[in-house]
């Protein structure tokens, strides 16, 4: 069947290109998910079916009703038919409309669905809940609906309840309302449906057995296994789906904060996730971090729903409010207008190492037979953590010096499966892009980046100098020494490392940057914080704990021991 024939997909498709055009205001991210969306059509590896989508959308406006709520004229809305918005057909089509090539496997495993307040998103997840559960009624649909607190959870089930009783459809389900449990179970003719509203609470939620989670207000949740207890109760089943949907909030190394950072990453490109869907709705920050709160088209890019159920005008006293008074501030900025308040601020613009790197595409074969004099650095773990090392060149083209870094990652596979999921990094990903290798000890061997260096000079690459700090693995640096390589010791100071710092920074405002396109380097450098000392010197950490900059760091190193050897030789010139 020709998909113009079902009945949203030109609303849908109409609704992604005024995005993509700007026809629509909206945020950098919501582009990028709707090019994400257009891209996905073209992608041989999936098949785009509506049928489905179709079905939970009819479901939804031809069942439900709204319970409560006045339109933006003031006429109530109790008892009027629930009907979704573009941008709400345009997340069911994405979930539940692509298909891997030639089968009946969903693509979309997990979701996350970031938009402020009072944009009728928990009545929405409500309504969703409703129509999965009877899409996929024939494989026994089990829903379990989490939050932080069991009254956010309620008040999506109530929502599902209270349209129950206006189908007077109560006496077909068995519904339970008590203090013991909130469910309801019905069965049909081909199949049955579960849903249960729950408080996330891992301690008492280990038997668990679902096909859709839905965790609410994951901004409110203290840790990961909140959200992963529900997750893992999918195991069983393959078309699963895990739906996180939140507003901002105000604690910078919470786990939403982490999902959040994860998240714009696969949008922006940074990382790979096939199976993740994203729609982030924001307002746009400066460079600098701040927000022009005052200004309606930042309103409109962070609320969906703006001027259907965000009255403009109440808005905008808002923002006054939080201007004239800075106590509302930061309550405005997270709920109003989704913005992490506490949260620090990555330093580098990852767009302008992206747009450097993809001016050049030398491949490591090609480097290996440029004349480049290579200068090394390592960042080695304490134990079992992210290692790097990196080599560090430059090359002229056109009269441009081309500064070029070849980086490479290790990482214990005992540990691998745990820091990928709890600290939300790559890590099997980089590997199967040949950016990042699986150590088989429980601790990184300081041997298999001895090796790496080995077998780069093996290729060709004429490495001159290997800079690194002896006080992190003496046997390290005893065993570059041993093979052959000129290791320098190399103090980690942040006077030190200013220079390199600061050197990659300008080369990359200057498009004279290259790094292999690799997604390794590029998610270390987004979580590169950095904070300016006297004279011009920077001090850098990361961004958040669970967060890695090794790979950054190593090249950093590198930069390093290549600047300073060119300042001896330069002495040395002078001198003779």
């Amino acid at each position: 069947m020709s998909k113009t024939l079902h009945k949203n997909y030109e609303e849908v498709i109409t609704y992604a290109k005024n995005v993509v055009t700007r026809k629509k205001i909206a945020c950098k991210e919501l582009v990028q998910a709707c090019n994400r969306f257009f891209d996905d059509l073209e992608n041989e590896k999936y098949d785009f079916n509506p049928r489905d989508a179709e079905f939970c959308i009819q479901i939804i406006e031809c069942t439900f009703v709204h319970n409560k709520g006045e339109s933006l004229d003031g006429k109530p809305l109790q008892g009027k038919h629930f009907l979704l918005e573009p941008w709400e057909k345009f997340i069911i089509y994405n979930l539940v409309g692509f298909f891997l090539k030639g089968t009946t496997i969903r693509r979309f495993k997990e979701a996350f669905i970031f938009i402020p307040r009072k944009n009728g998103k928990t009545s929405f997840i409500a309504a969703l809940a409703w129509s999965l559960a009877l899409l996929q009624r024939r494989a026994g649909s089990s829903i379990y609906i989490t939050s932080a607190a069991l009254d956010q959870s309620l008040q999506s089930w109530k929502f599902i309840h209270y349209n129950i009783k206006e189908m007077e459809e109560e006496d077909s389900f068995r519904i339970l309302d008590n203090n013991q449990e909130h469910s309801i179970s019905g069965e049909f003719e081909d199949g049955s449906l579960f849903i249960k509203a729950l408080a996330a609470n891992p301690d008492r939620q280990d038997s668990l057995n679902c096909n859709v989670g839905i965790a609410d207000e994951i901004h409110a949740y203290k840790k990961a296994k909140q959200y992963n207890i529900i997750k893992e109760a999918m195991k069983a089943y393959t078309n699963k789906l895990m739906i996180g949907i939140t507003t901002a909030g105000d604690n910078m190394a919470s786990f939403c904060y982490n999902k959040l950072q994860y998240c714009l990453k696969i949008l922006s490109k940074t990382i790979t996730d096939e199976s993740y869907f994203v729609f982030v709705c924001r307002a746009e920050q400066h460079e600098n971090g701040d927000v022009d709160f005052t200004d309606p088209v930042q309103h409109e890019k962070a609320n969906p729903n703006y001027g259907i159920t965000i009255r403009p005008s109440d808005m905008m006293d808002e923002a006054l409010q939080a201007l004239n008074d800075p106590q509302q501030r930061k309550d405005f900025l997270a709920k109003s207008l989704n913005i992490y308040t506490s949260a620090l601020k990555a330093y580098f613009n990852i767009d302008e190492f992206r747009e450097s790197d993809k001016q050049y595409d030398w491949t490591i074969e090609e480097l290996a037979k440029l004349p480049i004099t290579w200068y090394g650095g390592a960042d080695l773990s304490k134990l079992h953590d992210l290692t790097a090392a990196a080599i560090y060149g430059t090359y002229t083209v056109d009269g441009k010096d081309i500064d070029i870094c070849i980086s490479h990652a290790w990482f214990p596979v005992t540990q691998a499966h745990k820091k990928a999921d709890e600290d939300a990094i790559p890590l099997f990903g980089w590997k199967d892009d040949g950016w990042l290798d699986m150590c088989n000890t429980p601790t990184v061997n300081y041997a298999d980046i001895v090796n790496w260096f080995i077998k780069m000079k093996k290729m060709g690459f004429k490495i001159k100098q290997v800079g690194h700090d002896r006080k992190f693995c003496r046997e390290y640096f005893i065993l570059m020494k041993k093979k052959g390589f000129n290791i320098i010791d190399q103090p980690q100071y942040f006077y030190k490392k200013s220079e390199g710092f600061r050197h990659i920074e300008q080369k990359a405002k200057n498009k004279e940057f290259y790094y292999l396109h690799s997604q390794a380097y590029e998610y270390c450098v987004e979580n590169v914080s950095a904070v300016e000392k006297t004279d011009d010197m920077i001090q850098y950490e990361k961004v958040m704990p669970t967060q890695r900059i090794d790979i950054f760091d190593a090249s950093v190193f590198a930069c390093v021991r290549k600047l300073e050897a060119l300042d001896d030789e330069k002495k040395i010139n002078k001198w003779f």
